[in-house]
């Protein structure tokens, strides 16, 4: 993403295919956004996937796209993380990061 500075606020959706469900995927993932200082939610799906947004600083939000990629909960099987909706934004709209259901 040209022209966007590391310590600027920007906001991603995702969904997180494989078997993430049932493996306290949602649960890490706030505990992963919460040491990164990142805002938004994540839920689980109805077709067994997990989605969400993401809100913070540049880096804060790569680190999250790795993680949320590569590593996930212990037990998760993650077979593709898919990204949209990314963009600069002025400020966050939320105040944490929490598990909607």
């Amino acid at each position: 993403m040209a022209g966007i500075k590391k310590s600027s606020l920007i906001t991603a959706d995702f969904e997180v295919f494989g078997k993430v469900q049932g493996v306290f995927f949602r649960k890490h993932t706030q505990k992963k956004a919460q040491e990164l200082g990142l805002k938004g939610w994540v839920m689980n799906t109805p077709q067994g996937t997990v989605i969400g947004q993401l809100q913070g600083p540049h880096n804060a939000v790569e680190d999250m796209k790795i993680w949320l990629q590569k590593i996930g909960s212990p037990k998760s099987k993650i077979d593709k993380a898919a990204f949209r909706n990314e963009g600069p934004i002025n400020n966050t709209a939320f105040r944490s990061f929490e598990i909607r259901r």
